[in-house]
């Protein structure tokens, strides 16, 4: 389940689910933080009485965490916190807690390569294979971030890039690039959201997002992968270290 679907499922549907998800967030965040660290035993019980939520809040929330590789449960043992190797990095909720946590930068350094690795060839891909309606839509959302960048709107900034980055992936027709759409909308929401980005992109970066949208428009698969690549790339040099100027 995504990080998103598990906010849905704890905003407005009462108290207990609203505890079980701050429960989930914030073992999740002592975890990935290394507050809790590998090795480290947890029981129901503990959990019961540390956050005051009943023995069904206390067992969900393992599941979960379990579920993300965070953490193992064994009888006669208890539950015990894995190792980093073990963690469903992907995971968008994974992702939030250490873009939240003092490993962000690396975190934050390492999912940008990975995009500069991917959405560049996912780019070219596009460019080939796109539908008419993907083609016109990724021109659209580039014209409109444009302003929104301009003015420093970051939010509605965000949700158009995170649109046009998802569109790329999902129209280079190859299932595998596809299925890092969450990921991506992960660390595009993250590093806005945590202050992990400057006030306002710069125009080559707008300028990078107009010349992706109509070299996929165009059909220019190399232009298209050659202009996502100088866009990663920019952004990667762009992001604020935790403790500088524009950081928190």
């Amino acid at each position: 389940m995504g990080m998103n679907s598990e906010h849905n499922r704890g905003n407005g549907t009462g108290n207990g689910e609203s505890k079980h998800h701050s429960v989930l967030d914030t073992l999740g965040l002592e975890i990935t933080s290394g507050v809790l660290e590998e090795g480290r035993v947890l029981t129901l019980d503990t959990i019961q009485e540390r956050f005051d939520v009943s023995r069904t809040v206390a067992r969900e929330t393992m599941r979960l965490l379990e579920s993300k590789g965070l953490v193992v449960s064994r009888r006669r043992v208890g539950i015990t916190v894995r190792p980093t190797a073990s963690w469903q990095v992907y995971d968008p909720r994974v992702i939030w807690w250490r873009l939240a946590g003092p490993g962000r930068d690396s975190q934050l350094r390492s999912l940008t390569e990975l995009r500069i690795a991917v959405e560049p060839l996912a780019a070219a891909a596009a460019a080939r294979h796109a539908g008419a309606a993907e083609r016109a839509r990724l021109v659209e959302l580039a014209t409109a971030m444009r302003p929104l960048g301009e003015a420093g709107r970051l939010d509605p900034f965000n949700d158009l890039d995170v649109e046009l980055h998802s569109l790329v992936l999902r129209a280079s027709g190859n299932e595998m690039f596809a299925a890092l759409t969450d990921v991506v909308a992960a660390v595009l929401r993250g590093r806005t959201q945590l202050g992990l980005m400057p006030d306002r992109p710069v125009p080559e970066a707008l300028d990078l997002h107009e010349a992706v949208a109509l070299a996929v428009a165009d059909a220019r698969h190399q232009d298209a992968e050659e202009a996502m690549r100088l866009l990663l790339s920019e952004v990667r040099d762009a992001m604020v270290p935790l403790g500088a100027p524009g950081g928190r």
